[in-house]
């Protein structure tokens, strides 16, 4: 789902156009001035729309500040000088005010299109093995990350990376480092989850000899021993209260100071920290200092979960297939038309780690050369339809020659509802329940994307209903 940040001063037209754009499934935030939308960091959004006369900065200022990022510039004026000077100085696009709806709606849904068609330069990766990976993946969101990697490597500031679990946070910190200034150095990665709460600042920090029990000699913390290179904490809302003022001292004066020491040393160290929780949140629990939130929350990289890379799903699936395969000494191994499906409809709520795990049980377990569904073990997404009536979408199969058959041939005996094929099941759902839900619920109880709700009405001559326009709009 898209994100739009709508920038304008007057509050009547500004949450008219957010109803519009919200009931067309894009997921909007308003800004009142060009110093409010610079506050939430207009980079982090797929479209600004912004109006041109504001209080303070015209709106073709965010031009440059949301670069990469595609500004669409409004004029209550309608005058041809102004829109083509916002045009000269790089606006994707304008509109006039008073605008037609239908007509704003079809140049969003133009400039986004354009926008997710640029494809940025995904960027490698050297492995322990020395062998260089690109990072995988075209969708619009992992273009995001890839063009944040670019400007913000060479930057050398602190980066807060966030994502769900196993979306490949580690990925994004070694693509930081080795295209910065220092690659060349030691990229030191911990999990701050992985080690006891008793150990944590021993870890970091390092101690002297006797410092405590069992601190029979000095050690380096990890801090010290990523001087000069980049230090990585996965997990870092999992870090104690007083890890967390150790760590604010480092950031702000570049210092450590070893456990049972009263001596400081300076250090020059690059922070990349990853999370999945909400650090602000935290933060007013009392969980988290906010001090250091602040500190670490320079450059922000959002990942994006696999359930929301649907065009990703089977390319990455196919790349780490081919890994597990290496592994386990069985190249050639392929996935079955039904493995492919189930692999690109099935959420993912553990990401891309739960797909690798899922391709490793199907390379043990497959006999002959294909994986079925039931070698990759996946449970059944709670509230989806059951697997025998579920939609799925049109999938690239890996078998030379597809049979084409009648979507109905083979459907079982029984009860009336399990005679229906997939096309009527489908059809009978959308007609029967279409003026009571909309586009995204109707998808959300079919188990399938609003993507391949829209092309399955196409193929099967479903229209959409179309609800009628309110005039406050």
């Amino acid at each position: 789902m898209s994100r739009i940040l709508i920038v304008e001063d007057e509050a009547i037209i500004r949450s008219a156009l957010r109803r519009l754009l919200e009931r067309h499934n894009y997921r909007v935030d308003e800004a009142g001035s060009v110093d409010e939308a610079t506050a939430l960091d207009p980079q982090r959004f797929d479209l600004v729309i912004s109006d041109l006369r504001l209080p303070g900065e015209p709106g073709t200022e965010l031009i440059a500040r949301a670069a990469p990022v595609p500004v669409l510039i409004m004029t209550s004026y309608a005058s041809m000088r102004s829109a083509v000077d916002a045009l000269k100085q790089g606006a994707v696009d304008y509109v006039a005010k008073p605008f037609d709806h239908d007509e704003l709606l079809e140049t969003v849904a133009r400039v986004l299109h354009l926008q997710a068609s640029r494809h940025a330069e995904p960027p490698d990766i050297t492995e322990p093995s020395g062998q260089a990976q690109p990072m995988i993946g075209t969708c619009p969101a992992m273009q995001q990350v890839y063009s944040r990697i670019r400007k913000t490597a060479p930057a050398d500031v602190t980066v807060l990376i966030q994502g769900e679990s196993g979306t490949g946070k580690e990925l994004v910190a070694r693509a930081l480092h080795q295209q910065s200034k220092r690659a060349r150095a030691a990229l030191i990665s911990v999990n701050c989850a992985a080690i006891p709460e008793t150990l944590i600042e021993s870890e970091l920090f390092g101690h002297e000899k006797g410092a405590f029990t069992g601190a029979s000699a000095a050690r380096t913390g990890l801090v010290e021993a990523a001087d000069g290179g980049t230090l990585f904490l996965d997990e870092i809302g999992e870090l104690p209260l007083d890890a967390q003022a150790r760590l604010l001292r480092v950031l702000q004066e570049g210092e450590i100071r070893k456990i049972g020491s009263v001596e400081t040393r300076h250090v020059d160290v690059r922070l990349i920290a990853a999370t999945h929780r909400d650090l602000r949140a935290l933060s007013k629990t009392g969980e988290f200092r906010l001090d250091l939130y602040y500190r670490l929350n320079v450059m922000q990289i959002d990942l994006p979960p696999l359930r929301d890379r649907e065009d990703d799903v089977l390319l990455i699936a196919d790349i780490l297939l081919d890994k597990a395969c290496q592994r386990h000494d069985r190249e050639g191994l392929r996935l079955s038309r039904a493995a492919r499906r189930e692999i690109h409809d099935y959420p993912w709520p553990g990401n891309v780690r739960e797909l690798e795990n899922a391709l490793e049980r199907g390379v043990i377990l497959a006999e002959g050369h294909l994986i079925h569904p039931d070698d990759l073990g996946l449970s059944p997404p709670s509230g989806a339809l059951p697997t025998s009536r579920k939609i799925t979408h049109p999938v690239p199969e890996p078998e030379a020659t597809q049979a084409k058959t009648d979507p109905g041939q083979g459907q079982g005996q029984g009860h009336a509802e399990d005679d229906l094929s997939l096309e009527d099941y489908f059809q009978h759902f959308v007609l029967e329940h279409q003026d009571q839900m909309s586009e995204t619920e109707l998808a959300q109880k079919l188990g399938i994307s609003r993507k391949s709700l829209w092309e399955r009405r196409q193929r099967l001559g479903i229209p959409r209903k179309k609800s009628p326009r309110r005039k406050n709009d």
